[in-house]
């Protein structure tokens, strides 16, 4: 089809594979023999909104910039689609065998047409050798003190993985599970969490069994298309929200590309306020944005923003316009390599929950919880949100509700509906979850997400902020209590949804 609509040439990874933030790095940093850049490129994923007949088969296309397409641009291609009535395809074509890196030509109806196979990995790793100090973790990586583990989940990670970990830092080829890439994830499902990364939880010593052996000091997974991270210290969980408000918190000392200082910061409006704690102590731009990526990379490419995250696992900045796993995970190493750089020989080392804990005690923390309502009834669902839109009237009603439910939680100041004004380009976002801010910091989020044939899915995202450091250690479940008696009650969750409970818990 590129070859018949007269496009000069295409790019294409060794065997057909490219992570997500690989092809945003290919988009911006390389350059052909000729001189020659890539205008956008179409990346073939489960994970964009995924179609087909088995929906694993989703298209996504990302533009100039490597960020996705705005959706003043996927508007467009929609309305064409409603026209459209003929293709152009050049037919006999020769094959091109993808296995192999180098240069296919031949004459298609426009004339030459060049398929140039590379590999996949190099413009990545470069770039990544460009932002991080290599030889600082690959020192902690040989450290006998210093065990780690990374689970690709059978996802594109894979083809990463091993280049980046073993072959560039030295790490143990046993570190690496499931990073064979696999058309079906090895029959898994690639969501780099507590539930489905289990090989990775157990290994860890979060499993429901006690493991037999000593767990490695730091482990991380990747989802399919190598984007979205999950970062484990030994039986420790780092919630995404708290991983992206550590990273900006220690990004200028412990990682070079960002030893100039940061531009600013952003976060998604459902992901916790830990990174606007850390924003406001910085003396930081802030940005809070709508899900979606595409927001950040406005921000990105006015040069407002170096460093940005979402609680659905997603952590990125500017070097790309796409959330990057890989990048996350050599974020947090040069982290653990820069506090440890006096310890590797003899002294204990600082683990990842030393530091998550040292920054609880310094910025307070984010309790922190989302439930996921999947296919609910979409009238009862948007008759859920019309009620807690329409509550949002009257504050004094709302406290009263909130006492009678629990007086230990703190009154709302402030009821909405999220808009967002893009500061790049002005344009509005409007409907974006509503929100219940409490006098103490913490939140409560409604969001309404797909309400197709199947139903819709509520999101009840829940934070509480505890600044008190001898509260700051409790178990999560326990800080949140209160405030999820209170989040079930105001929205009459179970009346509205028929659900006693939701269907994940995150």
């Amino acid at each position: 089809m590129a070859a018949a609509n007269g496009v000069r040439r295409v790019w294409v990874g060794q065997n057909g594979l490219l992570s997500t933030p690989a092809v945003s790095a290919v988009i911006r940093e390389r350059v052909g023999a000729d001189g020659a850049r890539a205008t956008g490129a179409f990346i073939l994923t489960a994970s964009h909104n995924p179609g087909g007949p088995t929906e694993d088969f989703g298209i996504k296309y990302n533009m100039e910039n490597g960020g996705p397409a705005p959706e003043g641009i996927t508007d467009k291609i929609f309305e064409n689609t409603k026209t459209i009535k003929e293709y152009l395809i050049a037919e006999d074509l020769p094959n091109v065998d993808i296995s192999s890196i180098g240069v296919t030509s031949f004459t298609g109806p426009e004339g030459q047409f060049d398929v140039d196979v590379f590999d996949s990995a190099s413009d990545y790793v470069k770039l990544m050798k460009s932002i991080f100090d290599f030889e600082s973790i690959r020192k902690l990586l040989s450290s006998p003190k210093f065990m780690f583990c990374y689970d690709a989940l059978h996802g594109v990670a894979g083809a990463y993985a091993k280049r980046i970990f073993v072959e560039e830092l030295g790490a143990q080829e046993s570190s690496l599970l499931n990073c064979t890439p696999k058309e079906d994830f090895g029959g898994g499902h690639p969501d780099p969490n507590l539930t489905y990364a289990k090989e990775l939880v157990a290994r860890m010593g979060l499993g429901k069994s006690n493991s037999a052996y000593e767990p490695p000091e730091f482990g991380a997974a990747a989802d399919g298309d190598a984007d979205r991270n999950m970062i484990l210290g030994k039986r420790f969980f780092v919630t995404p929200s708290d991983s992206v408000a550590i990273i900006a918190a220690n990004a200028v000392e412990a990682i070079p590309y960002f030893s100039a200082g940061l531009k600013g910061v952003a976060r998604s409006m459902p992901t916790s306020a830990a990174l606007d704690v850390v924003a406001k102590h910085l003396n930081l731009k802030f940005f809070e944005v709508p899900t979606g990526w595409k927001f950040f990379g406005n921000l990105m490419d006015a040069g407002l923003c170096s460093i940005c995250g979402e609680e659905s696992f997603g952590t990125g900045s500017d070097h790309i316009r796409e959330k990057d796993g890989i990048w996350a995970v050599l974020a947090w190493l040069s982290i653990l390599a820069y506090k440890n750089k006096e310890n590797l020989n003899g002294n204990k080392l600082v683990t990842v929950e030393d530091i998550v804990r040292k920054h609880w005690a310094t910025y307070g923390r984010h309790y922190y919880t989302r439930y996921d309502y999947e296919n609910v009834d979409a009238g009862a669902a948007k008759e859920l949100m019309a009620y807690l839109i329409k509550l949002q009237s009257s504050l004094s009603e709302v406290n009263q509700i909130v006492k009678g439910v629990r007086s230990d939680v703190a009154n709302v100041v402030h009821a909405d509906e999220f808009e967002y004004k893009d500061p790049v380009d002005g344009s509005i976002s409007k409907h974006q979850g509503i929100r219940y801010l409490f006098e103490d910091g913490s939140r409560l989020i409604f969001r309404l997400s797909g309400t197709g044939s199947e139903g819709a899915t509520v999101r009840l995202y829940i934070e509480q902020y505890e600044k008190d450091p001898s509260k700051t250690g409790r178990d999560s479940q326990d800080a949140l209590a209160p405030l999820v008696d209170v989040a079930l009650k105001l929205s009459k969750m179970q009346e509205f949804t028929g659900r006693s409970a939701p269907t994940v818990i995150t």
